[in-house]
């Protein structure tokens, strides 16, 4: 499994102790499935237990409180690093999230989003074990598996999302599909059947999700073998969390040199 360190030292090399860190703010789309807010809190727990001294909010896009702009608001002019929970890039990465910084008077910088990335594929890979996937030669001839991911019409977003599906594949040795709950295609029915007439009749749906919720729910019942869990708590999203907030601390801290 890929595991990034996430616990940098607070002492410099003369002894002196930093100044204290941006803030990390994970910036959640909000949903009206409690089953979503639990798993974001809990996540921010994971989060928190790595590293206690970092200062972790949450904010929404919408549909949940809180909202981004209240969040960024209780910072006032403080430092922060928006870290967002989505998978690929999009319209709330590109314009929502970097609109509703620029409105705060908060002084922040957006990280990347999740995806792509290897850390992805691990609990990705972790998820379809769970769910009953094999490793045996007889899999790796008729199986496949259908990386069903919420869609965008944003080109970018399907660049990122078929680049996980590649990580996927290469780790499984099997053919993976990207398809989409809305907003672009195919649809999951429509590459399953594409699977089938290559001769893939054991076909998994892998849920390029991070918590449980409608669109979830739904291309998991379209699966005809097995159906994995979202993503979740799996250990190697609060690592990913820090690592792109890592990232952006960084950029921001050469930037600012």
């Amino acid at each position: 499994m890929n595991r990034i360190s996430s616990q940098p030292s607070l002492v410099s090399l003369d002894d002196r102790r930093r100044a204290e860190p941006p803030a990390l703010v994970l910036v959640a789309h909000g949903s009206r499935d409690p089953r979503t807010l639990k798993t974001v809190h809990e996540l921010l727990d994971q989060v928190h237990e790595q590293r206690p001294d970092l200062p972790v909010h949450l904010g929404h896009i919408e549909l949940n409180e809180p909202l981004l702009p209240d969040t960024l608001a209780k910072l006032g002019n403080a430092e922060a690093v928006l870290v967002p929970l989505l998978l690929s890039r999009g319209y709330h990465v590109k314009r929502d999230i970097p609109e509703m910084a620029a409105a705060s008077a908060a002084r922040t910088r957006v990280a990347a989003p999740l995806g792509p990335h290897p850390l992805l594929v691990d609990t990705l890979y972790a998820r379809l074990v769970e769910a009953g996937w094999r490793t045996d030669e007889e899999t790796r001839r008729t199986g496949a598996v259908v990386l069903a991911a919420a869609g965008s019409r944003d080109p970018d977003s399907a660049v990122d999302t078929r680049r996980t599906a590649h990580l996927l594949s290469d780790r499984l040795g099997v053919p993976v599909v990207p398809a989409y709950a809305s907003a672009a295609t195919p649809t999951v029915d429509t590459a399953i059947r594409a699977l089938a007439a290559r001769g893939r009749d054991q076909v998994a749906v892998a849920s390029y999700f991070t918590a449980p919720g409608l669109f979830a729910t739904q291309c998991a019942e379209k699966a005809p073998w097995i159906a994995a869990a979202p993503l979740g708590t799996h250990p190697a999203m609060a690592d990913l969390i820090l690592h792109r907030y890592d990232q952006a601390s960084a950029s921001q801290a050469t930037a600012a040199a």
